[in-house]
């Protein structure tokens, strides 16, 4: 009898349902399938050779130092992408790191490698195989796949399972690649939009609100804010926002020297926060709850080596912004100050031709008033400024009014 219930607990692939599936794998291959696409179609494969109860399937981040769990026979919609390991941590990570598979037939979870997540019941199973993912002979990511009761692994269904890693290993990592291009062609063309803002001759406040829209959409943030210090550089005060809240949009200044953005001005760095609503010294966690906001970036507005302002970025659940997330925020925060710094140019180039027409006029407005009424230059300063002063109108406007009405004269 015990034998009996060990055959019918043991993985076993006739040749017939190994070709089979073989040709399954052949066909995502071929396929266009996007990534998600592409594992939704492995992990149904493998629920169909092992009728597993569990299956999943992790993913090297970006920089190769964190799996990521990016697929599931069950739904986890919540947690994909956000429950992460590092290479050697669980029996998922040894795996990773050794390049082997583990096949455990029952009690996976006292394994001394093994690492339990609260938000996934899976992990009490019984039976566990952990199979690596192979791409140009290195790890790319790992299959795991679970039994609730104990369940026998046969020789020849971990070498069908380590076939099926290798031969998806290639359309797993071009898909990723064609996706990873394809995102890099949207900030492309985010950062395009941005940069013809800058030389176009829209108004600060049109530009500035222009970039926190894109920017909002490239990251997929729930909120972008752009923050600029006031003239003493004491304060930070929301200058453009996408939000449409408006308790947001209302909230306080911030002091330089009690917030954290203010850290970011004073270092010149970015920085990442992982949830808001947690960390104590953000200064608005009440608000952040509100909002449910969660994780943050905060990149600088530098302008020759001086720090002007502040782009952040918030999201509505909790992500690792990656460290090319953090570049091109930057580039866009340093297109952002060039915008703030041209537009100061300019103001301040219309104040000097302001002022020198309203010296000419002022001198021709003298010049009259001296002839007229043989007034001495200092005289007739005084006179225009009076008239200035009891009119409530510039000396500019004064000046114009003397002069038009000598025209007038002859």
């Amino acid at each position: 009898m015990a034998e009996t219930a060990q055959a019918k607990n043991k993985l076993s692939i006739s040749r017939e349902e190994e070709l089979k599936i073989l040709r399954r794998i052949v066909d995502i291959t071929c396929s266009d399938l996007g990534l998600a696409g592409i594992l939704e179609n492995v992990v149904g494969i493998v629920n169909e050779m092992t009728k597993a109860d569990s299956i999943f399937v992790y993913l090297f981040d970006g920089g190769k130092k964190n799996l990521v769990l990016m697929a599931s026979k069950t739904p986890h919609k919540k947690v994909l992408g956000k429950i992460n390991l590092k290479v050697g941590e669980g029996i998922t990570g040894w795996v990773a790191e050794h390049n082997k598979p583990v096949a455990i037939k029952k009690n996976a979870y006292q394994d001394p490698r093994f690492k339990g997540f609260d938000v996934l019941p899976e992990d009490r199973y019984e039976a566990f195989l952990s199979v690596p993912i192979i791409y140009k002979g290195r790890v790319s990511g790992v299959i795991n796949v679970q039994h609730k009761k104990p369940h026998e692994y046969s020789v020849g269904s971990v070498n069908l399972m380590n076939t099926i890693a290798k031969q998806v290993g290639g359309v797993i990592e071009h898909a990723r690649l064609f996706e990873d291009t394809k995102q890099k062609a949207t900030q492309f063309d985010s950062l395009v939009k941005v940069s013809n803002s800058i030389t176009s001759e829209r108004y600060l406040d049109e530009i500035l609100n222009l970039i926190v829209v894109v920017t909002a959409e490239m990251l997929n943030s729930k909120i972008c804010s752009i923050m600029l210090l006031d003239e003493k550089g004491e304060e930070l005060r929301i200058k453009a926002t996408q939000s449409l809240s408006e308790e947001y949009k209302r909230k306080p200044v911030l002091k330089v020297n009690k917030s954290l953005l203010g850290d970011v001005i004073k270092t010149r760095q970015p920085l990442i926060v992982a949830d808001v609503r947690q960390d104590p010294r953000y200064v608005y966690r009440d608000l952040a709850v509100k909002e449910n906001l969660s994780s943050m970036i905060a990149v600088p507005m530098i302008v020759k080596d001086k720090a002007i302002g502040v782009i952040n970025v918030y999201t509505n659940e909790a992500h690792q912004f990656t460290g090319e997330e953090v570049s091109v925020l930057q580039m866009v925060s340093n297109q952002a100050a060039v915008a703030v710094e041209n537009t100061k140019l300019v103001e301040e180039a219309s104040k000097i031709r302001e002022t020198l027409e309203t010296r000419k006029l002022v001198e021709r407005a003298k010049g009259i008033l001296m002839r007229m009424n043989n007034l001495s230059e200092e005289a007739a300063h005084r006179m225009i400024h009076k008239k200035s002063m009891d009119n409530c109108k510039s000396m500019k406007e004064i000046a114009e009014s003397i002069i038009l009405m000598d025209e007038f004269r002859k």
